[in-house]
């Protein structure tokens, strides 16, 4: 039983084992060789080049969530067609209603929200 996992061990074990030689050296090498140490301003946080300006807690409209859960929703749903396209040969004509009823609720979901003004960005 372990002969059939061995070779993943050994991956993994090499895989971790060049993961951290190459976070130590580069930091290893990083401090050697810095010409220009940290500074306030280098180690500072910084957003498009200039400071904020306002407290990063602030509130959020809800649109902005609601658009990217509904993207997401549609997009996964979109992921549902390309193992139906890769299976049409074999599924025939059942599956190929299956997912005419699938993208018809797809399609009247996605009016709906259009309709309720969801993708708005008023």
């Amino acid at each position: 039983m372990l002969n059939n996992y061995l070779p993943i061990l050994i991956f993994l074990a090499v895989a971790i084992a060049i993961a951290l030689v190459m976070l130590i050296l580069g930091t290893v090498l990083g401090r050697l060789f810095s010409r220009h140490p940290g500074d306030r301003e280098k180690l500072s946080a910084y957003e498009c080049g200039f400071d904020a300006f306002e407290d990063s807690r602030m509130k959020f409209d809800v649109r902005y969530y609601l658009v990217a859960i509904l993207f997401i929703v549609f997009d996964l749903e979109v992921v549902f067609l390309f193992p139906w396209a890769v299976a049409l040969g074999q599924i025939g004509i059942a599956g190929l209603i299956a997912m005419v009823v699938f993208l018809g609720i797809l399609t009247v979901g996605f009016i709906y929200e259009w309709k309720k003004g969801a993708l708005e960005w008023d």
